[in-house]
């Protein structure tokens, strides 16, 4: 099982794709609570240089609080990553992490349930993103 899933945007800036990822995770009821650019601190900690590269920190509050209500260690795996990387100029690539595949090491089918609800959700954002 695949750990996440990704589409690309074509002929896009990197703060273009930014936007409509923001865009269609909204649309599906997330937040963005952190963003990290992963090229500015590798750049300032280790002096060395990758493309654009960010991932957001997404969350969805009603699914993380049935999942605190089913397992309240879960915020060890919140929120839900999306990383947004160019791969070459106008060639962006969208990866969402797969949390039904995240879930799996918990045994807890409450939780696994909601999951799926996100894994869904996270899943129409890509799609969303294909259509954009």
């Amino acid at each position: 099982m695949d750990y996440y899933f990704s589409t690309q945007l074509k002929n896009v800036t990197f703060e273009e794709a930014i936007s409509k990822t923001k865009e269609a995770l909204k649309k599906e009821g997330f937040g963005v609570l952190t963003e990290i650019d992963m090229k500015n601190t590798l750049k300032q900690k280790l002096d060395v240089d990758i493309k654009d590269y960010k991932i957001l920190g997404a969350c969805n509050p009603s699914m993380a609080y049935q999942a605190l209500q089913v397992e309240n260690k879960i915020g060890t795996m919140l929120p839900c990553n999306v990383i947004v990387q160019e791969k070459e100029e106008g060639n962006i690539e969208i990866a969402a992490v797969d949390p039904a595949a995240s879930m799996q090491a918990i045994k807890n089918n409450a939780l696994i349930e909601i999951a799926e609800n996100v894994r869904t959700k996270l899943k129409q954002v890509i799609q969303n993103l294909n259509n954009v």
